[in-house]
């Protein structure tokens, strides 16, 4: 045990702090789009991952990917979605072997009907405490961070963007 690099003063109090916005952020997000739109956070990113695809549509094996999901709970939540109309399983043309998820209308509309809900959600608790300086080194940081524990990139950072549904 004499070899752990154990952490400093300065890096123990970073990393608690760290640890309790990676604890409490999901339970902020999640209460504000279960009371607004009956959507847990997973859920909505689903619908919004697909509303920035190319005509709403992914293989199953990208949705996963684009959400960091095992193939069967992301099976499970699109089976969910799609009892409530927000997306439809199809065949992929490409590939006879392979499913693609789609977005309905009325999951492009959900989708369009809630971003805004929770943009201002992530607003108020991550963008607008911090400066236009912390926000550059707030995405830096958490490139490094994603550098080291996602090194092939599977987890696609710039289809993370909180940005507008696209038509």
């Amino acid at each position: 045990m004499n070899d752990v690099r154990w952490l400093n003063p300065d890096e123990l109090q970073a990393w608690k702090k760290f640890v309790a916005v990676v604890e409490l952020l999901p339970g902020v997000l999640d209460s504000q789009l279960q009371r607004d739109a009956e959507l847990s956070h997973f859920e909505y990113f689903v619908l919004a991952m697909l509303s920035e695809a190319p005509e709403q549509t992914l293989r199953m094996t990208g949705l996963a990917s684009a959400t960091n999901a095992t193939l069967p709970r992301l099976s499970h939540v699109v089976s969910r979605l799609e009892k409530r109309g927000f997306i439809e399983r199809t065949a992929c043309f490409e590939d006879r072997r392979a499913t693609n998820a789609q977005l309905t209308v009325a999951g492009f509309e959900k989708v369009v009907e809630t971003a805004p809900g929770h943009v201002t959600t992530v607003r108020e608790n991550v963008i607008d405490p911090l400066t236009p300086e912390d926000i550059a080194d707030l995405d830096r940081i958490m490139g490094r961070i994603l550098g080291t524990i996602d090194p092939e990139h599977r987890f696609n950072p710039s289809a993370l963007g909180e940005t507008q549904p696209t038509a």
